[in-house]
């Protein structure tokens, strides 16, 4: 893939859209394309956040340890990032994302997402948009889990 292909994809990404064509050639540039085979890990629930990757092509699923085992929480596609929680809240990730299917993305290290967002505060606007989304599908999720629970045990 050119860097023009690589920034057309970036372009297609809700949280880059805005950005001006010159800062999207130069996150596309700064970034490393990885690929994953089916089953690999991007990364691990726990591990520190050192990057961001926004998904060329392939779908991964994001998996939480419980007690009972890995939960799938969500599943990710192209066109979609994952990692930047970890960057943000400077905390562990707070999932496992493993392939299901053969992967391409772009890895985006953390001091340039950072500055990116200095740079750009509108994107950091966007970002709190697409957490609180997923905020509020988690609670969602949850307390329809808790309905479930309790009327099972009832």
């Amino acid at each position: 893939m050119l860097l023009k292909d690589e920034v057309e994809m970036l372009r297609r990404i809700t949280l880059f859209s805005g950005l001006p064509p010159a800062k999207l050639k130069l996150l596309a540039f700064t970034s490393d394309r990885v690929m994953y085979s089916m089953g690999e890990d991007l990364f691990h629930q726990g591990d520190i956040g050192d990057a961001a990757y926004v998904i060329l092509s392939g779908n991964a699923d994001v998996l939480v340890s419980t007690p009972n085992g890995q939960l799938k929480v969500a599943e990710v596609e192209q066109n979609s990032i994952v990692g930047e929680i970890a960057i943000l809240c400077n905390t562990p990730h707070t999932a496992t994302v493993k392939t299901t299917t053969p992967l391409e993305a772009l890895r985006i290290r953390k001091d340039d997402f950072l500055k990116l967002l200095a740079d750009f505060p509108e994107m950091a606007v966007e970002i709190m948009r697409v957490l609180a989304d997923r905020l509020s599908q988690t609670t969602s999720e949850l307390t329809e889990a808790r309905s479930r629970a309790q009327r099972a045990e009832a």
